[in-house]
């Protein structure tokens, strides 16, 4: 995925009804090795933008109508919403082009041009609409064959996931899973193999932590009749019953060490045996793993087998724990307000930007499992309208921003010192999404770049 990042050319149409400046743009944009295609007036954009789709324009904002740059804004928003429009203006109509910002305009630069500036603002949109893209191609292809709904982001660590998953889904490796709890390993594991050819096929689920070696030997292998008392009769174990299709041991780091022998066997043989029988039974399982411990760590401290780690990971997965992909946080909110009003009938509309602030800011140890049963309670406590600060658990009260800049972590500095750790924070939390920091911090992206560069950030 990212190198297709890397690769990406960017169609760009530059707009100026000054045939030198449109020259200078682009030239200065040619050696981001981007596509670039001048046009000299706002109405030859429009119609281009009804024929052919662009990745990035940079239109003038004044080009004979005042409002000239404000029309090519409105025709990519109706004719190619994911297009990202740069304004450029003059220091008199900044006002119209920060009003602009809220109409869906990306980033605004003023006249007269700093070329370095222009190539780092036009390079980031086209990384975006990069990114974008290939995210939406990604989760169409998925949704359409193979049903991938569910899987909620679009970091960067959630991207790669998605495509490792699609190119191992395919295959018959064993996938090894590892992440903290409440990552959503199991809906990892769902996903590969509903993305596989055995998705016709049974998904057999076990967690293995907490089982005695007899209980989970029972659980994976099945009895026959008389094995033991209260053995009244033949029972299959999950591998049988998920012949032709998947399992999925979950905590497979917590199971017992004879058990891992046994479970060795089956990988080596693909034949189990039923407590209490001598015959052994041919199953046609793939195996998915998933763990929450350290399983290398384990294998050093001889707390696991090596040859069976071995086996288990023909690929890894590991999932990052949502602290580390907070900017999914915002997406992942909106999904399980849905998700409750579905399930409670109640009519919540959205969330008020500080309290999205305050679970951004949260650590979340329980990570995605306990941001949606949080979410689902506030929904259901609150009943209808936006979700606001007073709906929060009190834990989370005065949580509007991350660790280091809650209350009293900056006192005895100056404002400048306070605003640039904000803002350095900020962007580390969202890993340097500077469209998703502005929006944090309640201001525009121009501004940010510009704090960005006083800062040396």
């Amino acid at each position: 995925m990212a190198e297709k990042l890397d690769n990406f050319r960017a169609d760009i149409l530059v707009v100026d009804d000054e045939a030198p400046h449109a020259e200078a743009v682009a030239e200065g944009l040619a050696r981001l090795k981007h596509n670039v295609q001048i046009v000299h007036s706002g109405d030859d954009a429009i119609t281009r933008l009804k024929a052919e789709h662009f990745d990035v324009i940079v239109t003038d904002l004044v080009m004979g109508d005042e409002r000239a740059g404000l029309a090519v804004l409105a025709a990519a928003r109706k004719h190619s919403p994911g297009t990202e429009v740069i304004l450029v203006t003059g220091h008199s109509a900044v006002d119209t082009c920060r009003s602009a910002l809220q109409e869906g305009a990306c980033d605004y630069i003023e006249k007269p041009l700093d070329l370095d500036e222009l190539r780092v603002v036009v390079q980031r949109a086209a990384e975006r609409t990069a990114q974008q893209r290939l995210i939406r191609e990604l989760r169409e292809h998925m949704d359409k064959h193979y049903g991938f709904e569910g899987i909620i982001g679009h970091s960067a660590g959630m991207v790669r996931i998605l495509e490792t998953v699609r190119r191992v889904a395919r295959s018959n490796l064993p996938v090894l899973v590892q992440g903290e709890s409440g990552t959503g390993k199991e809906l990892i594991a769902y996903a590969i193999h509903n993305n596989s050819r055995r998705k016709n096929g049974r998904f057999v689920a076990l967690n293995c932590a907490g089982l005695s070696e007899t209980l989970l030997e029972d659980e994976l292998f099945g009895h026959v009749k008389g094995a033991y008392t209260g053995a009244t009769g033949d029972r299959k174990g999950r591998f049988e019953y998920a012949d032709g299709g998947t399992i999925f041991l979950d905590e497979v780091g917590d199971m017992p060490a004879a058990m891992q022998a046994k479970l060795l066997r089956v990988l080596e043989n693909g034949e189990v045996v039923r407590v209490g029988s001598n015959e052994p039974l041919h199953v046609d399982v793939r195996i998915i793993s998933a763990t929450n411990t350290n399983l290398e760590e384990r294998v050093k401290q001889q707390r696991f087998r090596e040859d069976l780690y071995f086996r288990l990971a023909g690929v890894t997965i590991r999932i990052p724990p949502l602290r580390d992909r907070r900017e999914d946080i915002p997406q992942l909110i909106e999904h399980f307000i849905k998700l409750a009003d579905d399930a409670h009938d109640t009519k919540v509309v959205g969330i008020a930007p500080e309290a999205r602030r305050a679970l951004m800011g949260f650590d979340w140890p329980g990570n995605v499992r306990q941001l949606r049963n949080v979410i689902e309670n506030m929904v259901v406590l609150a009943g209808d309208g936006k979700l606001a600060v007073d709906d929060l658990p009190p834990e989370f009260r005065g949580v509007d921003q991350p660790v280091e800049q809650r209350a009293g972590a900056l006192a005895g500095v100056s404002i400048s010192q306070a605003e640039k750790q904000l803002i350095s924070n900020t962007l580390k939390m969202v890993s340097s999404n500077r469209s998703q920091a502005a929006k944090i911090l309640g201001i525009g992206e121009r501004t940010l770049y510009r704090k960005i560069k006083e800062y040396g950030l």
